[in-house]
């Protein structure tokens, strides 16, 4: 059975560079991780998110193991698992 896990992606601020982050999040998914939707959507006062849609198998750890590895990229303030779902 897959999950889907859905993560709200907050830069430090509103000067890094969000294409060069989503690419270093796509460099750095563990084993057993896709992605299946990224996008950049704004936020306020020129600050803006990534929402981070992946889909994984329903193992024991998966999720807190992608939290742990978004929250080693450079740039990266949080990484906010919003919600899970089995698919």
């Amino acid at each position: 059975m897959a999950v889907g896990a859905f993560y709200d992606i907050m830069p430090e601020s509103p000067e890094v560079d969000m294409e060069r982050l989503k690419v270093d999040i796509e460099g750095c998914m563990p084993d057993g991780v896709k992605i299946a939707e990224m996008k950049i959507e704004p936020i306020a006062f020129g600050l803006k998110k990534i929402v981070l849609s992946a889909v994984m198998e329903d193992a024991e750890g998966l999720v807190d193991s992608l939290e742990e590895t978004l929250l080693q990229i450079d740039g990266l303030q949080s990484a906010e698992c919003v919600t899970t779902t089995l698919l």
